[in-house]
């Protein structure tokens, strides 16, 4: 049997669970998303270790949701955020804390076109096995 892992047992099921309300889902944050999108990353520590040993580990995991929305008209662009984020709270599987979430900002792409983001902390507990 395979080890499992992050990407399988973490990054997947959040994926998974907000596909239902989000647009377009990424587990990684891409270049040139498509809005309204969501995408998973590592946060900031990505891993504390609680228990380290040569058959396994257990830790907390870490990420971020970010989160986009077209920015063509301000006060609509902060509306379509705003309901895309409380979507994507109600879809957060069991087992998984949210944390802070961070102010809307404007990110002009490479394209030049904008979005307003934000971004979900959560985080839950992993067990590797080997």
């Amino acid at each position: 049997m395979p080890a499992s892992t992050i990407q399988s047992s973490i990054r997947a099921v959040v994926k998974t669970a907000i596909s239902s309300v989000a647009a377009n889902v990424y587990d990684f944050v891409p270049a040139a998303p498509i809005v309204p999108f969501a995408a998973i990353s590592p946060s900031e520590p990505y891993l504390e270790i609680n228990v380290l040993t040569k058959t396994g580990m257990r830790c907390r995991v870490n990420l971020l949701i970010h989160i986009g929305v077209g920015n063509q008209d301000n006060a609509a662009a902060l509306d379509n955020l705003e309901q895309l984020l409380i979507a994507i709270l109600t879809a957060i599987p069991s087992g998984y804390e949210v944390g802070n979430i961070s102010s809307p900002a404007v990110l002009s792409l490479a394209s030049g076109s904008e979005i307003l983001t934000s971004a979900i902390e959560i985080s839950t507990q992993y067990t590797q096995t080997n």
